[in-house]
């Protein structure tokens, strides 16, 4: 839903702003994390929207609920959230870089001594299929050895990355409060 000049929307009905927090976090109010289901909900909804567009997020809530003081802070409180959970993300990806890096030096190291293995094995057995299993053998192991390095510099860091961009976008989303009239309970 685009609304052409504020950017992508996604809209929320609660009844009260607690809804959307956990509710046995300790933490204040402005700190604590969102509950499982809102941010399922938010994040798979942003996750919808194109990856250029400013995310607006639009909050339906009671009028005598968006006069509180946790309505007024709920904007601060998601912009901390989503941005707390970017800088989450970010140290994943620094930590998955570090297991690259140290990966791809063992890797290569075994790639070295395989090759250097496979290379002995063809000077010294005799010409035999034996030989050829042995010398293949080495090389497939050497190369096995830095599969997870390849995988981890040309596909895991890439999804990361895409979450790490979601849940920014998402920290600079304005919020906007819809208060409606909440209806009265029927007399029986």
């Amino acid at each position: 839903m685009d609304d052409g000049k504020h950017g992508e929307l996604i809209e929320l009905r609660i009844e009260n702003v607690a809804q959307i927090f956990h509710t046995l976090d300790p933490f204040p109010f402005r700190e604590r994390d969102l509950d499982r289901e809102a941010e399922e909900f938010i994040v798979g909804w942003a996750r919808e929207l194109p990856a250029g567009c400013a995310i607006r997020i639009v909050v339906h809530l009671p009028e005598a609920e968006a006069k509180t003081r946790a309505a007024g802070e709920l904007s601060e409180a998601l912009r901390r959230y989503f941005s707390d959970r970017a800088t989450a993300v970010q140290s994943e990806i620094k930590e998955l870089f570090r297991i690259g890096r140290r990966s791809l030096w063992i890797g290569i190291s075994i790639l070295v001594a395989c090759l250097v293995a496979a290379h002995l094995a063809a000077g010294y057995l005799i010409e035999s299929p034996f030989r050829r299993l042995v010398e293949e053998s080495f090389l497939i192991l050497g190369w096995v050895a830095n599969w997870r390095p390849i995988e981890i510099f040309l596909y895991d860091w890439l999804p990361l990355v895409r979450k790490r961009d979601l849940y920014r976008r998402l920290a600079a989303a304005k919020l906007n409060l819809k208060p409606y009239t909440a209806p009265k309970p029927f007399d029986l």
